[in-house]
């Protein structure tokens, strides 16, 4: 009897812009999109309301990660948008334990809206950890799983 992958684990992700990693991470939240719809109705017709679709938004994603090296490419990328804007495209990778893919999503022109440090407090010790929020202009095909 062949063995399945439980399709749902996933202990990290990785996010990868324009073919170069900037490393994994624990947490990743606002894969979301929402299509906004505008109610017609047609005269005469008394059985229902048009819904139309109107607007395609995605919200922003966030990722978190304890601190590590691989930080240094998430400064070096922002760092990079003094030079001139330009709007990648990124790749999300949630991945098992053994590093198998469980799913993976393309994102058309990202851009870095927020980074946030670790509060390093001597007096409350705990895990450095980092938040990188990325926005961006819809999915596309990640390159298949």
């Amino acid at each position: 009897m062949p063995t399945t992958l439980d399709p749902g684990t996933t202990v990290f992700f990785k996010l990868t812009i324009d073919g170069q990693s900037l490393g994994t991470f624990n947490g990743c939240d606002g894969l979301a999109s929402e299509v906004e719809i505008e109610q017609h109705q047609e005269g005469g017709n008394n059985g229902f309301v048009w819904q139309l679709p109107t607007r395609v938004s995605f919200s922003t994603i966030r990722l978190t990660r304890p601190l590590t090296p691989e930080t240094s490419k998430v400064a070096a990328w922002i760092s990079s948008l003094a030079t001139g804007i330009t709007r990648p495209t990124a790749q999300i990778a949630a991945l098992r334990a053994d590093g198998s893919i469980v799913a993976q999503w393309g994102l058309i022109e990202v851009l870095p809206v927020r980074w946030q440090g670790p509060t390093l407090d001597p007096s409350n010790p705990a895990v450095a950890t980092e938040v990188l929020e990325i926005t961006h202009h819809g999915f596309t095909d990640a390159g298949g799983a």
